[in-house]
């Protein structure tokens, strides 16, 4: 267990979980067929299904396994998009790529799961569902076409009036919403230590401690270099999210950077965690100033929310979700505050999966914007094709080369300076 008062800021399942397990740092030499950059979700699910098809892989991560978004997200596996329905994708995309796009994550919660089951995975998994309560009127109306959206495509997408959605979440006041059954939760470190070790298994090498200082090109293929070692790939994934810091700048100006804190509080009294979710599954409402609530294993619930600007967020803003979470989950008996941390995000401005060609055989992949369990370890299944000698173009999900946000020194911050101006949009629609 990693010693949390020596550790300011890290997440309760690194906190918490027990199957750490070393891994060394690159030294010396090595070949491989594909070179992954990060150890997270999306990049260890690359590696176990790309070894699996026979493919050599050496995954490079800078700190441990699950130490970026990966480790500090809240164990949400939601598979379908944040901001977009089936319909607006498909008018954005067409047809055909547009259904290949759905399927990619509609599939994605249950290939999770299948994974946890397949490779023995010990991580609290639980797939009883995935609800979105509407926080208002006009929010029903959008849940539901939402939902049957889904469920024309087959998915185990249900609409929940009133009273459905105060029974299955224990929460008074929301008008309705909607559920995937398939969608649950899960010990996001535990289940990132699983992939790597299944990866281990079929016969990927991992290494920590490994920072990526530079990626070139040389003859059919790339050399990346860290401190102490290199390796030539024939391909090369940049698997960092919104952590690949000064490893490609272009890169960095194509996505918003968000910064999301989590809390958790102790373990909650008997009275309310039994009238609080009984069947444990996750929830996120409607609200642009979204609100999130499950529990852990040990009874102990989970929150999260963003921040305006200010001076001392990382002291000011756990409290201020904690004194959120009290409130709306109408808390007669305040369980503390335990543990409280931050992560970034990588938000597209589509809010959409995407794959950014860097060069030939170079790519990185980006599937979170909200959604980081269930899309990246899609994505890590679809570039094990990628790996496989299946072209770019004919994956599933959009590519295309690097496309910077303008005034990106600017609009980076444009989801935090927008927080107060969505939380009063918020109360307006309750009022009506």
């Amino acid at each position: 267990m990693i010693d949390v008062a020596a550790s300011p800021g890290v997440s309760l399942w690194h906190a918490v979980s027990r199957n750490r397990r070393d891994r060394p740092a690159l030294e010396g030499a090595y070949d491989v067929d594909l070179a992954i950059v990060g150890g997270g979700f999306a990049g260890l699910s690359t590696a176990l299904h790309s070894a699996e098809k026979g493919i050599s892989v050496a995954v490079l991560e800078a700190e441990i396994i699950a130490w970026g978004a990966t480790g500090r997200n809240a164990g949400f596996v939601v598979p379908n998009f944040a901001k977009r329905d089936p319909d607006d994708i498909i008018a954005q995309l067409g047809p055909e790529r547009g259904e290949r796009l759905i399927d990619f994550a509609a599939g994605s919660a249950d290939l999770v799961f299948d994974l946890i089951r397949r490779h023995g995975i010990e991580c609290d998994a639980v797939q009883s569902g995935w609800i979105q309560p509407a926080h208002s009127q006009t929010a029903l109306e959008k849940t539901r076409s939402r939902a049957e959206q889904w469920a024309r495509r087959g998915r185990p997408a249900v609409t929940l009036d009133r009273q459905a959605i105060e029974e299955l979440t224990g929460v008074h006041g929301y008008v309705g919403g909607w559920m995937d059954n398939s969608g649950g939760v899960i010990n996001p470190v535990e289940y990132a230590r699983g992939l790597a070790d299944a990866a281990e298994n079929a016969g990927a090498r991992i290494f920590e401690h490994t920072r990526v200082v530079s990626i070139d090109r040389t003859g059919d293929g790339w050399v990346l270099k860290s401190a102490s070692g290199s390796v030539r790939a024939g391909k090369v994934l940049i698997a960092t999210n919104a952590y690949g810091g000064p490893l490609n700048r272009t890169l960095e100006r194509t996505y918003f950077p968000l910064k999301i804190f989590q809390i958790a509080t102790a373990p909650l009294p008997r009275e309310c965690r039994t009238r609080l979710l009984p069947g444990r599954q996750g929830v996120g409402d409607t609200r642009r100033n979204l609100f999130t609530f499950r529990f852990d294993g040990e009874n102990r619930l989970i929150t999260g929310g963003m921040h305006s600007f200010g001076p001392g967020a990382e002291a000011r803003v756990p409290q201020a979700i904690w004194r959120r979470l009290v409130k709306h989950l109408d808390l007669p008996e305040i369980s503390p505050l335990e543990y409280s941390w931050s992560g970034m995000a990588a938000v597209e401005p589509d809010f959409l999966p995407r794959l950014v060609d860097l060069g030939p055989g170079l790519i990185a992949g980006f599937a979170c914007n909200g959604r980081g369990i269930a899309m990246t370890t899609s994505m890590g299944k679809v570039l094990a094709d990628w790996a496989d000698g299946a072209k770019p173009q004919d994956l599933p999900l959009p590519f295309a080369p690097p496309s910077p946000i303008p005034l990106h020194s600017l609009m980076r911050h444009a989801p935090n300076m927008l927080l107060p101006w969505s939380m009063l949009r918020d109360r307006l629609d309750e009022g009506r």
